[in-house]
C-alpha cells in the first residue's frame, strides 16, 4: 500500500499538483506513520489562527528527517511545536494499492511519487494528528526529539539558519511572520 495524507475529505482520486520538485506529482509513503506529519503545516496553521491573511501558496515547515534506522524523526525546533502544530487537527490518510511511479529519484526514504492520477482504495479518518503521532512514537514507528532535548549544536544551527531563512523569504511574508513569532530571539 501507498499512503497520502490530506485535510480534504472525500477524495476519490489523488490528482498531481505542482510540488517542491516543480512538476505535478502526488507524493506517497510506503509507511503510514510517515504521512502523519503532513496532516498539518505549522506555518499555515499559525497564520490562520492569528489572523494573518495570505493569498499565495503556503511555505512548508518540514521539521522532520530520517534516522540511520530509517525511521521518521520529528523534531521540535521551538517550545510546544508538536502541540501547537498538531493538537486538535483532523485529517485523512488515503491509501492506494498501486501507483504508476514517476521516473524521478526524490531521495526520501520509503517515498514514492506518481505524475498520473491515483484512485483511492481506502480512507482512514484521523481525529487528532497529535494523538496519532504520539501513538506512532509509543509503537516505535517514529522518533520525536523534544525541544528541551535539542543539543547546543542544533541550537547553534538554528541561530545561523533561521535568520538566513528569514532574510531569503521576501516572497513569503507568511513564512517571515511565522519565523518572527516562533524564533523572536533570532529575528531582529
Amino acid at each position: 500500500m501507498y499512503y497520502h495524507a490530506s485535510q480534504t475529505p472525500g477524495i476519490r482520486t489523488l490528482e498531481p499538483r505542482v510540488s517542491n520538485h516543480g512538476v505535478p506529482l502526488v507524493y506517497f509513503s510506503a509507511k503510514r506513520e510517515n504521512t502523519l506529519v503532513y496532516l498539518s503545516n505549522a506555518i499555515e496553521k499559525y497564520c490562520r489562527e492569528t489572523g494573518f491573511a495570505w493569498g499565495g501558496p503556503w511555505q512548508k515547515w518540514g521539521p522532520y528527517g530520517f534516522g540511520t534506522d530509517g525511521r521518521l524523526r520529528l523534531e521540535e525546533y521551538y517550545p510546544d511545536a508538536l502541540v501547537s502544530t498538531y493538537a486538535g487537527v483532523s485529517g485523512y490518510i488515503y491509501s492506494v494499492r498501486a501507483i504508476e511511479p514517476a521516473d524521478m529519484d526524490i531521495q526520501i526514504p520509503d517515498a514514492a511519487v506518481t505524475s498520473v492520477p491515483a484512485d483511492v482504495d481506502e480512507c482512514e479518518f484521523v481525529p487528532d494528528a497529535l494523538e496519532a503521532i504520539l501513538q506512532a512514537e509509543r509503537e516505535g514507528l517514529i522518533t520525536i526529539l523534544r525541544y528541551e532535548d535539542r543539543s547546543e549544536k542544533a541550537r547553534a544551527w538554528d541561530a545561523k539558519t533561521i535568520p538566513q531563512e528569514y532574510a531569503e523569504a521576501e516572497a513569503h511574508p507568511e513564512y517571515r511572520y511565522f519565523l518572527k513569532a516562533k524564533f523572536p530571539a533570532l529575528i531582529p
